[in-house]
């Protein structure tokens, strides 16, 4: 049985205009998305328009349930930099309850056990003065 893993290293995000209501909600252990008003569609990654219906009137931020389940995932084995010594770690795209699905990590499972399709949960890890989500089993 592979050992959990628990906090991975993360760098500090550079937010932009598009993304700050994200990186400002996740500094405070909240997760929201974006919405399109037109359409109500979630859009990640966060963006001035709307992918489904091309409407450029903006989006609005909504709070997200923060569950999901593992849509996609590999174990890296290796890693270079803060990296390495985590190694092995899960990468992985977990699709949002909401629908998108974000490229993220898996913390806190035992790796021979974690399959596509598991729920998870939003946790947030200190990355620097901000937060990153990652998810964990539920």
């Amino acid at each position: 049985m592979s050992t959990p893993v628990a906090d991975l290293p993360a760098f500090p995000p550079e937010p932009s205009l598009e993304d700050a209501p994200f990186w400002d909600a996740a500094a405070e252990d909240r997760l929201v998305l974006p919405r399109c008003p037109s359409c109500s569609s979630f859009i990640w990654y966060p963006r001035a328009f709307c992918p489904q219906c091309r409407s450029t009137s903006g989006v609005e931020w909504v709070p997200a349930s923060g569950r999901g389940t593992v849509y996609s995932f590999t174990v890296s084995h290796r890693g270079m930099g803060p990296w390495s010594e985590h190694a092995p770690y899960v990468v992985a795209y977990v699709e949002l309850d909401e629908g998108p699905r974000v490229l993220t990590n898996i913390v806190g499972a035992d790796l021979d056990s974690l399959r596509i399709g598991d729920a998870v949960e939003v946790v947030f890890q200190p990355a620097g003065p901000s937060k990153v989500p990652r998810f964990r089993p539920a």
